[in-house]
C-alpha cells in the first residue's frame, strides 16, 4: 500500500509540472492561432501560478481537515475542466480562464502529497519527498520534445483535450487507490496554526523568502515559457526548441534529485548561493544567445531553489514550520507569476536582452540580501 500511495501521489505530481511547462512548447502556437501578444502570452501562462497560489493558505486548512485522499483527487477534477476549457478555447479570456483553473485544480498536488507523505513515511520523510519532487519534475521532460512531436501530430488542442481525460484517470486513481493514513494510524486533528507576526517578523525568513521569489521564480518563469518563447524568437523550430527545453528540464530533475545530499553535507546556506550563482552564469550565457550552455545549467541548479523551503524549516520554531514554509512557498510561486508576466510585458516594449538582464540584476540583488545567512552555519538555523 506504501509503495501505491507514494507512486499515485507522484503521478499527480508528474501532471503538475507537465501543465505548468507545457506552454514554453506551444507558445508560437498559442500566440499565432489566437493573436497574443507577449504581453498576453506571459499573464496567461502566468496565471496558473497565481490562482496556484491563492488557494494555498485555504487548501491547508483543507488538508488538515479531510486529507489528500479527498482534496487532491476533487482539486484535479478541476483542473481537467481547465484542460478542457483551455482546449476548446477561441478567445484571449477563455484561455485565461482554462488556465487559471488548471492552476486551481494542481495546486494540491505537491502539498497534497507531502501532507501523505509526513504519514505513511514519517522516517524517511526528507527522502521519499526529494524523491517526489525530482521524479515529479520529469513531467518538464515530457512537456519538451515528446510535447513537441505530439503537437505536431495531433495539434495543441488535441493535446489539451487528451489530458483532461489522463487528469480525470489519475484523479480516480488516487481517490480509490490510496488512504490518507496507513492501517492503524487515526487520522491527526488539524493544528491551530497562529504565529504570522511572528514569522513575518522573521528577518531572515524574509531574506529566504525574497530569495525564493528571484530564484525559484525566474526558473520556473523561464522553465514553463520563456526559455521556449526566446528560443523561438532566434529562429529554431519546434522539435530544436523542445530539444533544448528537455535539457533544461532534464537538468532540472538532477538537481532535485541531488540538492538535499549536498546541502546535508555542505550547509543548506552555501548550496543555495552556489545554485543561484551558478544560475545567474546560466541567465547570462543565455543573454549571449548560447543556449545549448545556458538552458541545462539553469536547469540543474535551478532546481536548488527547493533548498529554500528546506531552509525554512531551519529557520523557525517547530510551531511555526508550517506557516514559515507556506509563507517561503508563497514568495516563489508568487515570485514565478510576477516574473513570468513582467517577463512578458518588457519582452513586448524593450525585448528579450532587457527582460533577461533585469532577472539577472534581481537575482544578484536577492543574493546580496542573503548574504547574512551564510554565517549561520550548516544547519542555517
Amino acid at each position: 500500500m506504501a509503495a501505491r500511495v507514494f507512486l499515485l501521489f507522484t503521478l499527480g505530481y508528474f501532471l503538475s509540472y507537465f501543465y505548468r511547462s507545457a506552454n514554453a512548447v506551444l507558445a508560437k502556437d498559442l500566440s499565432q492561432d489566437l493573436g497574443l501578444g507577449p504581453a498576453e502570452l506571459g499573464f496567461m501562462t502566468s496565471l496558473f501560478y497565481l490562482s496556484f497560489a491563492t488557494v494555498q493558505l485555504p487548501l491547508g486548512s483543507l488538508l488538515d481537515r479531510y486529507g489528500p485522499r479527498i482534496i487532491t483527487p476533487a482539486l484535479l477534477l478541476v483542473a481537467s475542466l481547465g484542460s478542457v476549457v483551455f482546449g476548446l478555447a477561441q478567445s484571449f479570456p477563455t484561455l485565461a480562464l482554462g488556465r487559471a483553473l488548471i492552476g486551481v485544480g494542481m495546486a494540491a498536488a505537491l502539498m497534497g502529497s507531502l501532507k501523505a507523505f509526513s504519514l505513511w513515511f514519517p522516517r524517511t520523510y526528507a527522502t521519499v519527498s526529494t524523491l517526489l519532487v525530482g521524479l515529479g519534475a520529469t513531467g518538464g521532460l515530457l512537456a519538451a520534445t515528446p510535447l513537441a512531436l505530439l503537437k505536431e501530430a495531433m495539434g495543441w488542442r488535441g493535446v489539451f483535450l487528451l489530458g483532461a481525460g489522463v487528469v480525470v484517470l489519475v484523479a480516480l486513481l488516487i481517490y480509490l487507490g490510496v488512504r490518507n493514513t496507513p492501517p492503524g494510524v487515526p487520522w491527526p486533528k488539524g493544528g491551530g496554526g497562529g504565529g504570522l507576526r511572528e514569522v513575518l517578523g522573521n528577518s531572515r525568513l524574509l531574506r529566504v523568502a525574497f530569495l525564493a521569489l528571484a530564484f525559484a521564480g525566474s526558473f520556473l518563469a523561464l522553465q514553463t515559457l520563456w526559455a521556449g518563447a526566446y528560443a523561438y524568437a532566434l529562429g529554431l523550430e519546434a522539435v530544436k526548441v523542445g530539444n533544448l527545453l528537455l535539457l533544461y528540464s532534464g537538468g532540472a530533475v538532477l538537481g532535485f534529485l541531488v540538492s538535499g545530499y549536498l546541502a546535508d553535507r555542505l550547509g543548506t546556506a552555501k548550496v543555495l548561493v552556489g545554485a543561484a550563482s551558478f544560475f545567474a552564469l546560466g541567465l547570462l550565457l543565455a543573454l549571449f544567445k548560447l543556449l545549448a550552455l545556458a538552458y541545462p545549467l539553469m536547469g540543474f541548479f535551478g532546481a536548488f531553489n527547493i533548498l529554500t523551503l528546506t531552509q525554512a524549516r531551519e529557520l523557525v520554531p517547530p510551531h511555526l514550520v508550517g506557516r514559515g514554509t507556506t509563507l517561503v512557498n508563497l514568495f516563489g510561486i508568487g515570485g514565478t507569476f510576477l516574473l513570468q508576466w513582467g517577463v512578458g510585458v518588457a519582452v513586448g516594449t524593450l525585448g528579450y536582452a532587457f527582460a533577461f538582464g533585469s532577472l539577472l540584476g534581481l537575482l544578484l540583488l536577492a543574493l546580496f540580501l542573503y548574504r547574512p545567512l551564510l554565517g549561520l552555519g550548516k544547519t542555517s538555523g
